[in-house]
């Protein structure tokens, strides 16, 4: 397993102590949710942040990720890798659905002390941006991990894929449409279902000798 993306699950695993702590003694709404978006709304940032940040939320939203999916997807059918084609779909379908189904669950509402900088719809948790573009970005990463033989070439794809996952992440909570428990739950979950795909995959593949 790449280090890298081992580090990220390790972290995942401590943020969800946190917030499962945090909601025994805080319960909703956490005390650090109303302070960061209130300060970062206060800060504003130069002019130009609030079309940067609407723009990077964009490659979290379901048409751009569906487009990524389906393009990487495409890709590897055409290289014959039929196992790493199919986890990648799989993951990221299973995954969306999940995320789907906790929001109407939990039925947390978006916050309300701030105006929104983009149209929003939906519950509020966990953040479906944050969660999909980690379940898509790092399963995607991992997954070429498996099939790449160039070390640097790993390292590289999972760590494009961490930062933009953690720049979606930001940008919600930037744009006033989530809170931070939100993102950090959204972020959790999509890199432990990185992980499990990644285990999943590598155990199938060690089993059939490969998949070409």
């Amino acid at each position: 397993m790449p280090a890298i993306l081992a580090g990220a699950s390790v972290a995942a695993v401590g943020i969800v102590f946190i917030l499962l702590v945090g909601l025994a003694v805080d319960h909703w709404l956490f005390a650090f949710d109303r302070s960061i978006i209130l300060g970062l709304r206060a800060w504003g940032g130069p002019s130009w942040l609030p079309k940067v940040a609407a723009d990077v939320t964009a490659l979290g939203g379901g048409i751009v990720l569906t487009i990524v999916v389906v393009a990487v997807a495409g890709l590897l059918i055409v290289q014959r890798l039929w196992l790493t084609a199919f986890a990648m779909v799989a993951a990221s379908v299973s995954g969306n659905i999940i995320v789907e189904l906790v929001k109407l669950h939990v039925a947390r509402p978006r916050p309300d002390i701030v105006a929104h900088l983009v149209t929003v719809s939906h519950m509020s948790f966990p953040s479906g941006h944050s969660a999909n573009s980690a379940i898509v970005y790092l399963t995607l990463a991992g997954l070429a991990s498996q099939v790449t033989p160039d070390r640097a070439t790993r390292r590289y794809m999972l760590v494009v894929a961490i930062l933009l996952v953690g720049a979606i992440g930001c940008s919600r909570v930037y744009l006033g449409v989530h809170w931070p428990s939100d993102v950090l739950a959204g972020w959790s979950f999509g890199t432990l279902w990185a992980l499990a795909w990644w285990l999943a995959t590598a155990r199938v593949r060690t089993s059939i000798g490969g998949e070409r």
